[in-house]
């Protein structure tokens, strides 16, 4: 017997509390800087973490408020809280309100440039709800920049920086995602649902997925090569710079490259197969394959950064 599904109040689904997982990128300064079981960074991060989730939510109800006419002629969007009628506009609007306003204090008691890159992420959230999303190019860009103001977030409030080519991984990554799911949003709905959608074409788009899919791998490719990870005092690196002391110049990182490879094809599969591409997130987090591959990079991830 299969258990039942937990269903939420309205209110909280208006939060998408489905896509806060795009917050964990905040988590990448202290991990890949050796800081990870550092129990003040951590919980510095994840205080960081909480309030994106809050402003993250606040524009996300922001964005349904302003499609709402919209949202009530999509096939799926119309089962939104806010199109399906399950919560008032104004109070949707309050809630958006609060989060946005008790993320925003959260964040200037964490640190006046935490709460800078947290105000621009709003603002973003802002703009791209309003303008950008109405024009090709611009769309991807803006939902590419939010990941970097993710990752740039989490070294403002811990002090520690991602290295260049970590950077432009996520962000061609960022832009692979999105163009996938422009594509996916192309092929099912048309050029009905999305302003931008007319300016696209489905050759264009997947010579983006192409070419970010491809960028990105070699982006984390360098960045496995050329950057030196974090060294500890750990037993086992103890002990294998006694025994195997070789062991220890090689770059373990390179060996975490074909777990990307995976990930990112095995993401273009499902989004060219029709396998909810419009939504990024629930991929990420239901298909068992992909789950697994980022399960053993982030184990290996751990494994040379923190044991060898």
């Amino acid at each position: 017997m299969m258990p039942k599904k937990i269903k939420l109040p309205p209110i909280i689904l208006s939060f998408r509390p489905n896509q806060w997982v795009k917050n964990f990128i905040l988590f990448a300064a202290i991990i890949f800087n050796g800081k990870l079981f550092d129990l003040n960074y951590f919980y510095l991060t994840t205080a960081g973490f909480i309030v994106f989730c809050a402003i993250s939510s606040a524009s996300y109800i922001f964005n349904d408020i302003i499609d709402l006419s919209h949202d009530r002629r999509h096939p799926d969007k119309k089962n939104r809280p806010l199109a399906a009628g399950l919560i008032p506009v104004n109070k949707a609007a309050e809630a958006a309100f609060l989060l946005g306003f008790f993320g925003l204090i959260a964040a200037l008691f964490l640190s006046p440039t935490f709460l800078l890159v947290t105000a621009t992420f709003a603002l973003l959230h802002i703009i791209y709800s309003i303008i950008l999303k109405k024009y090709a190019i611009l769309d991807i860009l803006g939902i590419a920049f939010s990941f970097i103001l993710r990752a740039f977030a989490g070294e403002v409030i811990t002090g520690y920086h991602l290295p260049f080519w970590l950077f432009l991984t996520i962000l061609f990554i960022a832009l692979f995602i999105a163009s996938t799911k422009r594509h996916a949003e192309l092929l099912r709905e048309g050029t009905k649902t999305r302003p931008a959608l007319f300016q696209y074409r489905e050759n264009l788009l997947n010579f983006y997925t192409s070419m970010f899919g491809s960028a990105a791998i070699l982006a984390y490719a360098l960045f496995t090569f050329l950057e030196e990870p974090p060294q500890f005092n750990a037993p086992i690196r103890a002990f294998l710079s006694t025994v195997l002391p070789h062991a220890l110049a090689r770059k373990w990182m390179i060996v975490t490259i074909p777990f990307v490879i995976f990930g990112l094809m095995r993401y273009a599969q499902l989004a060219y197969e029709g396998k909810e591409a419009e939504k990024p997130e629930k991929i990420v987090t239901t298909d068992l394959p992909l789950i697994i591959s980022i399960a053993i990079w982030g184990l290996m991830i751990v494994t040379i950064l923190y044991i060898l």
